[in-house]
């Protein structure tokens, strides 16, 4: 793997991660939310571990089923894909 890929993954999973903190933050608020749809295409565009660390660490979105199940599969599905792709 590039160091180049390297870095978008950290850059996706990072904005993925700082979407869900400000999500919760903006809760607590009582601000204006981000769209579940947008956490939902950070995740799936490669951003599914800093959404899952997100969940966790800011203890955001934890209650909603489609969350707990999805993130963790888009997870592995990532990390399958890139493994089958970089492994061989």
């Amino acid at each position: 793997m590039s160091a180049t890929l390297i870095a978008a993954l950290a850059a996706l999973n990072l904005f993925s991660f700082g979407l869900m903190a400000y999500d919760k933050r903006c809760a607590r608020q009582r601000r204006r939310r981000v769209p579940e749809k947008a956490l939902f295409l950070a995740a799936a565009c490669f951003g599914a571990l800093g959404g899952v660390l997100g969940m966790q660490l800011c203890r955001h979105k934890t209650k909603h089923w489609y969350f707990q199940v999805f993130f963790p599969l888009l997870l592995i599905a990532q990390i399958a894909l890139l493994i089958w792709r970089y492994a061989g």
